[in-house]
């Protein structure tokens, strides 16, 4: 039961909701938790293919039971944004901890760091917020887990001589979590638009078994010319046969022609990844600017993804 999290700055646009929907496609994350979404409840029921778990102004705390698997506990949290009032998140992290009978995992916007090297650019964090925060993990018994990915996980005036990147988002899992899933991997997402980058938890180890789907039509493949000419070619071509024979014949056909069309979108949003990966972090003017070029040819290949 893989989960996300991601603070989005708002799901006013449609590139933030074509992002949304091509990572929970791709990641098909059992639990989303989102942050700052500044939408209404009816706004966010439409987004969720289910009802959801929780709208909240508060953090969101659950159980869950897996089948065949080890129950826990999950926790997304909204850390204060207020360096004065980060003190009401650590005690709130501390009372959690008094009730941590299952294993459990913290994970969102946290909005604390735990050492110097969480932040560059910009002047040093203050250390009075880094030793309260370590305080906190210490004795709400919480490890700030290993990302996967670049390190640093919000970041503001790129390819300014204000530049600063600091890595204010995280999944935190106390001692049982890490004797339960020891093969636990979080890793940070590329291709975000929105100045926090996502993070996926993945618990454990999960063997993906490949399944033959059942052929769909699909309504978009209307919209193509060469849809109607693969039916008129097979149609031609098995006139011999009964129905039934050419139907399937047809349907073998569109289901190769459609994964073309629909693989190359795949593809091209894979390679986009892969490069904004190769890009993040570096500091360059020609690296920022093609980062920046890579971006918005991802917006573009899931813009008209969505619209086939």
């Amino acid at each position: 039961m893989n989960a996300l999290a991601w603070n989005c700055l708002g799901l006013g646009s449609l590139g933030k909701i074509q992002f949304l929907q091509e990572v929970t496609r791709s990641e098909k994350p059992s639990f989303v938790f989102l942050c700052e979404t500044i939408s209404r409840y009816e706004k966010m029921e439409k987004l969720c293919s289910c009802e959801p778990v929780k709208f909240s102004h508060s953090p969101i705390d659950i159980s869950v039971y897996g089948a065949g698997s080890k129950s826990w506990r999950l926790t997304g949290i909204y850390g204060e944004p207020a360096r004065t009032r980060r003190f009401k998140m650590w005690e709130f992290l501390k009372n959690l901890s008094r009730d941590a009978n299952l294993p459990w995992c913290v994970m969102g916007d946290i909005n604390n760091v735990t050492s110097q090297t969480s932040k560059k650019g910009g002047p040093p964090y203050p250390n009075h917020l880094i030793e309260g925060f370590n305080d906190c993990l210490h004795e709400a018994n919480l490890h700030d887990l290993d990302i996967i990915g670049h390190q640093f996980t919000w970041e503001k005036g790129r390819n300014t001589d204000h530049w600063v990147e600091i890595r204010l988002d995280r999944v935190l899992a106390n001692t049982h979590w890490l004797d339960v899933f020891d093969m636990d991997k979080v890793y940070n997402l590329q291709g975000y638009p929105s100045d926090h980058s996502p993070l996926l938890l993945c618990p454990e180890m999960q063997l993906r078994r490949n399944k033959r789907r059942p052929f769909r039509f699909e309504n978009a493949w209307l919209t193509e010319p060469m849809c109607s000419q693969i039916i008129k070619d097979c149609w031609e071509e098995e006139e011999d046969n009964t129905i039934l024979q050419r139907l399937s014949k047809c349907a073998e056909s569109l289901n190769v022609w459609g994964k073309e069309i629909t693989g190359s979108f795949s593809s091209r949003i894979k390679d986009c990844k892969a490069k904004l990966k190769l890009l993040r972090g570096k500091r360059d003017a020609w690296s920022v600017a093609e980062f920046e070029n890579t971006r918005q040819q991802l917006f573009l290949v899931l813009d008209q993804k969505e619209i086939f």
